[in-house]
C-alpha cells in the first residue's frame, strides 16, 4: 500500500509540472540579466508574467523613489515596458555616475529588490533590501 501511494503522489506531481498552462508552475523562476550599462543608459529587466504595471523605483535624483509621481501630476514614473508579452519587463535609464539604490514595484503596491542582481543593502526602514548598483 505504501508503494502505491508513494507512486501515485509522484504521478501527480509529475502532472502537474508537464500540465501546459497549470498554475503549479508558478514557482519556475526565468532566469534573466542584472542590470545591464550601455551608452543609452543602464537597462533594467523583471520577471513578472501576471503584473499589470511594473516600475522601476530608486534613489537618483530623476526618480527619486517614485517621488516624480507629485512633480508630473501622473502616477507611471519608472515605468517598464513588456513588449512582447514573455514577462520581461524593461527600463533603460539614463543615470549619472554613482552608487544607486532600487527596486521593482509590481502593481504599485509590491516593492521587490532584484533578483538578478545579488548587490544590496538593508532598505533602512522596512526590514528589508533594495538592490544597489555601482553605475559607472
Amino acid at each position: 500500500m505504501r508503494r502505491f501511494a508513494l507512486a501515485l503522489a509522484a504521478a501527480v506531481a509529475l502532472a502537474a509540472v508537464v500540465s501546459p498552462g497549470c498554475s503549479s508552475l508558478n514557482f519556475i523562476k526565468r532566469r534573466i540579466p542584472p542590470p545591464t550599462q550601455t551608452a543609452e543608459g543602464v537597462t533594467f529587466r523583471f520577471f513578472a508574467p501576471s503584473a499589470r504595471v511594473v516600475q522601476l523605483a530608486g534613489n537618483w535624483p530623476e526618480n527619486n523613489w517614485l517621488a516624480g509621481q507629485a512633480q508630473t501630476g501622473g502616477f507611471l514614473v519608472g515605468e517598464m515596458k513588456d513588449e512582447d508579452g514573455d514577462g520581461v519587463w524593461t527600463r533603460t535609464e539614463k543615470i549619472a555616475p554613482a552608487r544607486i539604490e532600487y527596486k521593482f514595484v509590481i502593481d504599485r503596491v509590491t516593492w521587490k529588490e532584484d533578483p538578478n542582481n545579488p548587490d544590496r543593502t538593508s532598505d533602512g526602514c522596512c526590514g528589508g533590501y533594495n538592490s544597489v548598483l555601482d553605475v559607472r
